[in-house]
């Protein structure tokens, strides 16, 4: 179960975090407001009485020297996050989910109507990282990342099967249609002012 949100950034910027050899001024600064946000996620989690093995500030800094000390463990994972945060756009909320295995069920019917498996809401949303991260394990948080310039394709493939879906189903796949139809938009000015935000980002936590 958990929140499920989407925001759109720049994925080189986060990268670059990862691998420059030298930091600027202005990497540092937002390295340090992702350190702010993991102790902060870390205080969050043991209000639930959740201990990580890796907490998630030792997992930021484990990434930073690009030596992560555990091959499962979800402390990465919220991590990353932090350094997507910092740099992509405020997130859009689209929703409390108590079963994100739903999603799978929404796979199943869309792509027996023709929506090609690669633009279904599964893959969208839990596709994973775009770099080599320690797996999270079985629980959420859970990430997925899609090109912002292919949004119009999704929006395309779902307006085209939206009528022949059960209504449960319609009703999941308009609550990614509405936002993706933005981005479609927002994609097509990006490109005409020459800006790098290409890809959406969906976290679900």
């Amino acid at each position: 179960m958990g929140n499920l949100e989407m925001s759109t950034g720049d994925m080189r910027a986060v990268i670059r975090l990862l691998t420059a050899v030298e930091r600027t001024p202005d990497q540092e600064r937002r390295i340090g407001i992702a350190r702010e946000r993991c102790t902060q996620q870390d205080a969050r989690l043991a209000d639930e009485g959740i201990t990580l093995g890796v907490p998630v500030a030792q997992a930021l800094e484990e990434l930073l020297d690009g030596s992560p000390s555990a091959d499962m463990e979800p402390g990465y994972t919220y991590a990353f996050q932090a350094l997507v945060a910092v740099n992509f756009s405020d997130t859009y909320d689209l929703g409390y989910w108590r079963r994100p295995s739903w999603f799978h069920t929404v796979d199943e019917e869309m792509t027996r109507n023709g929506v090609p498996a690669d633009l279904a809401p599964a893959a969208l949303l839990f596709g994973g990282p775009p770099l080599r991260l320690p797996h999270p394990g079985d629980a959420v948080p859970w990430m997925g990342t899609f090109p912002a310039s292919r949004a119009a394709e999704v929006v395309e493939a779902y307006e085209a099967v939206l009528d022949k879906l059960d209504p449960e189903v319609r009703e999941t796949a308009q609550v990614l249609l509405e936002p993706l139809r933005v981005e479609a938009e927002e994609w097509e000015s990006t490109k005409k002012a020459g800006r790098t935000e290409d890809t959406v980002f969906f976290w679900l936590h």
